[in-house]
This record gives C-alpha cells, sequence and structure tokens, in this order.
C-alpha cells in the first residue's frame, strides 16, 4: 500500500468512526437560520425537513393545471431513449457520456408522453434556472420565504431555480454539483442515493468521449459525438458505477462506499450539500422545484480539490 492509499484509507476509517455522512437526519419542523447553520450547512450534512413548504403549489400543480397556468406554452424537454439525461451510454462498443436530445414542445404534448410508456423519455429538467427564467407564470405560487433559514445561512440569493417534471423512467445518473442545493417536491415522490464527498475515492470516474442524442428520420436514436473547435473529442468525467446495479468485479473500490438512501415527498425539502454524488429516481408525473446556491470557495474546497488529484479518474 501506498503512502497516499494509507492516507485515503486512514480518511474513510477516521470518517466512519466519527460518523461523518452516516445519515441523512429528519427533522418534522422548520429548523432556525442557527441551527441550521450549525447542524446542517457547517457540517456539510444532509437533512430533509417533513412538510416543511407552505407554497399554495401543493396539491394545486398537476400536470393539468400546469397547462392552463402556463397557457400551454412551448418549454424546453430532453428527450432520451433509455431515460438517462446526462449519462453514459454505448454505441458500436464504445462507452460516450451523453447528452440529451432537446426539442421545444407544448407541455400537453409532453404530458401526454409522459404517459406513453413505449415511446421515448421526455422530461423537463433544464438547469438554467428555467423556473424564473422561462416560466415566470410560476412564482406565485411558491413562497420562497419558506427558505429564509438557509439563505440566511448562504448569505446569498440562489444563483438558479429550477423546474422538474418528469415520469418514471426519467434517472438521474450519479454525479456531483458545485452548488448548496435546496431540494423541494412538489407532487409524487423523488428517490435519492447520496455518497459524500470525503468517500471521493470509492467512487469510480473515467473520462468519456462526450456525445448528444439524435434521431433518424425514422425515430431512431443514435449518438453524435461532439468535436471541440479544433476538431478534436469533447471529453467529460463521469461517474462509471451505477449504484442500482454495482458491478465491483470491474470497481472493487465501490465495495468501500456507504451509500444513504432517502425519500422526499411532497412538502419535504431536501439539503443537499456542494459535492455530495448523488443519483435520483421518481414517481410518475412527479414535479420538484430546485434553488441552486453557489458554493463558498473556502478551505474544504482546497482539501477537496487535492482529494481530486489524489484519487484520479480512469482514462
Amino acid at each position: 500500500m501506498s503512502k497516499n492509499e494509507r492516507a485515503i484509507d486512514a480518511l474513510l476509517q477516521e470518517a466512519e468512526e466519527l460518523c461523518i455522512g452516516s445519515s441523512v437526519v429528519e427533522l418534522d419542523q422548520v429548523p432556525t437560520a442557527l441551527e441550521f447553520c450549525r447542524d446542517f450547512y457547517a457540517k456539510n450534512q444532509p437533512v430533509v425537513i417533513r412538510q416543511a413548504l407552505s407554497w399554495p403549489a401543493i396539491g394545486k400543480w398537476t400536470p393539468e393545471y400546469l397547462i392552463k397556468a402556463l397557457n400551454d406554452k412551448k418549454v424546453d424537454v430532453a428527450i432520451t431513449p433509455n431515460g438517462y439525461a446526462d449519462g453514459l451510454a454505448s454505441q458500436k462498443g464504445r462507452e460516450y457520456f451523453v447528452l440529451p436530445l432537446e426539442k421545444k414542445m407544448k407541455l400537453s404534448e409532453v404530458v401526454r408522453r409522459l404517459d406513453d410508456p413505449t415511446g421515448a423519455v421526455h422530461y423537463i429538467q433544464k438547469q438554467n434556472s428555467n423556473l424564473s427564467q422561462d416560466l415566470p407564470e410560476l412564482a406565485a405560487d411558491l413562497r420562497v420565504s419558506d427558505l429564509d433559514f438557509a439563505q440566511q445561512s448562504f448569505n446569498k440569493p440562489p444563483d438558479a431555480i429550477n423546474f422538474w417534471l418528469g415520469d418514471e423512467r426519467a434517472v438521474t445518473s450519479m454525479h456531483k454539483d458545485p452548488y448548496e442545493n435546496m431540494y423541494c417536491v412538489v407532487a409524487g415522490r423523488k428517490d435519492f442515493i447520496l455518497i459524500p464527498p470525503h468517500q471521493l475515492s470509492c467512487v469510480p470516474r473515467g473520462i468519456y468521449p462526450t456525445g448528444v442524442y439524435q434521431t433518424t428520420d425514422n425515430g431512431q436514436f443514435y449518438i453524435e459525438p461532439l468535436r471541440d473547435e479544433d476538431g478534436g473529442e469533447q471529453l467529460t468525467e463521469w461517474v462509471s458505477i451505477d449504484p442500482l446495479a454495482p458491478d465491483l468485479g470491474k470497481y472493487p473500490e465501490y465495495a468501500r462506499a456507504r451509500p444513504l438512501e432517502v425519500s422526499v415527498f411532497a412538502g419535504d425539502i431536501l439539503y443537499l450539500p456542494n459535492y455530495w454524488f448523488h443519483h435520483v429516481r421518481q414517481s410518475h408525473k412527479c414535479i420538484a422545484v430546485n434553488f441552486w446556491y453557489d458554493l463558498d470557495y473556502d478551505s474544504r474546497y482546497c482539501y477537496y480539490r487535492m482529494l481530486e488529484q489524489l484519487t484520479g479518474s480512469t482514462s
């Protein structure tokens, strides 16, 4: 065992002994800003706050209501053959990181496609602050003041507010984000698998050629490789393993990971700290809104970047 491997082994062992990242706390009432900052934000610790939202949207937002409220406007939709937008897929024996086919469609058409179990998977999931930028008509059904305890702790407004609508076939593959994430479920259920940042060495990553889904004239999906401005392959680092069916023969390091599972229901808030790996499934026609707050680039970020260098991706 090398010096680096011994150091990483000590990190995992001590974190486990100290119960760091070993559970997702559940609260039945909204914490004060001080409690949230002290017990969760400062510790990079996820928490679910049950029935925390007093939004008019809860119990009101259905696909039919949204079609009417938005006057059946066209929305940006991610379309894939397998439900994995931003995930790994193979073509002609080569594995790619694949972006979804993106189209603008009337919301009523999207909802109709959600009820077609034999067709392509449609998911409203554009993460460009699509709720505030593209769907401002829905803002009146939210009470952002319900998140004051978090915003006071982060000491900044959200960088993005995203709207999500999809069916149970749409899956978010394992990844991490450089944001503090306040994830609010409006209708249905989201099922999260979480892995804390200090277990980075247990999460296999690879460098993959990047592609985007396209369709032929007869509707068959294929992967179109993306090129950079010099004509070379675009490359993306991505998590190599599927936590629903981990291949421990190929990726034995994942056996040391300690994934956490939590379900978030309508009215609940999940605080998902920055750089926590997460994989997400959902119930049929689940509706959610999440608020991204940019992380503070402090000493923890520097230590995490060092850990990334010590546990680099496999080419």
